[in-house]
């Protein structure tokens, strides 16, 4: 059978549409081709500054050693990297182990106690201004240096539920949308689900995310020339 070309521009916008709203743990959607840019760019600015043959302990806020496991890092038995989550977060990786705890309070960490501290697309998780500023602060004080990405507010596609300018719905036409319809990643969410997101997200902007790490180097991950994501680093 011979595809005429309305049916090839129909199969390539189809295609195009499934890598945009599909989740960012599926190695062909759009968010994983940005993690795996961004995890280069991240990989590029670490080994200017440490030496991979000494050793490094890294503590990734809200990790997951999945994000990992395509790093350079790993294949160095030096780097040891620290997973904390509310949940014990497992890993077959050497050199990756899971904590249980919270990123707004680090007490069993001392201060400067790791040479690095990460975070991607966590610290929009936390409810509250108030808590966003407890993690950052906790970052700056366990870690000598930090890393931490979070989505742009202003970016027109909001990142958790791929709909447009979802951030300024009302909470209640963003719930029935979430669990009534396939509009968001072509699936309905669980219910719980949609009303722990909903509750949880905060994004922030690049003002808020300078207020909290002061000081720190700004990078845009860009698409169609806006800001996607913010990042604020003292890699240098």
């Amino acid at each position: 059978m011979t595809l005429n070309s309305e049916s090839l521009v129909f199969l390539a916008m189809t295609s195009f549409l499934s890598k945009i709203f599909a989740s960012s743990d599926n190695p062909d959607s759009l968010g994983a081709s940005f993690r795996k840019k961004r995890l280069a760019y991240f990989e590029s600015l670490f080994f200017k500054i440490f030496d991979p043959e000494q050793a490094i302990r890294i503590l990734d806020v809200g990790g997951t050693a999945y994000f990992w496991e395509s790093s350079k890092l790993i294949e160095y038995p030096t780097i040891e990297i620290t997973l904390l989550n509310l949940h014990l977060e497992k890993s077959e990786l050497p050199n990756i182990k899971g904590e249980k705890g919270d990123a707004t309070a680090m007490p069993e960490f001392g201060e400067g106690e790791f040479d690095l501290v990460f975070s991607n697309s966590v610290i929009e998780h936390l409810y509250t201004w108030e808590n966003q500023q407890k993690m950052a602060q906790e970052i700056q004080r366990v870690g000598k240096k930090y890393y931490v990405q979070t989505p742009n507010r202003y970016f027109p596609i909001e990142a958790h539920y791929a709909l447009p300018f979802a951030q300024y719905w009302p909470k209640n036409l963003l719930f029935q949308t979430l669990t009534k319809t396939p509009f968001s990643r072509f699936q309905k969410w669980d219910s719980q689900d949609a009303r722990q997101y909903i509750e949880e997200i905060r994004l922030l902007d690049e003002k808020e995310m300078k207020q909290l790490f002061p000081g720190g180097k700004v990078y845009r991950e860009k698409l169609g020339g806006m800001t996607k994501s913010i990042t604020l680093h003292n890699l240098d």
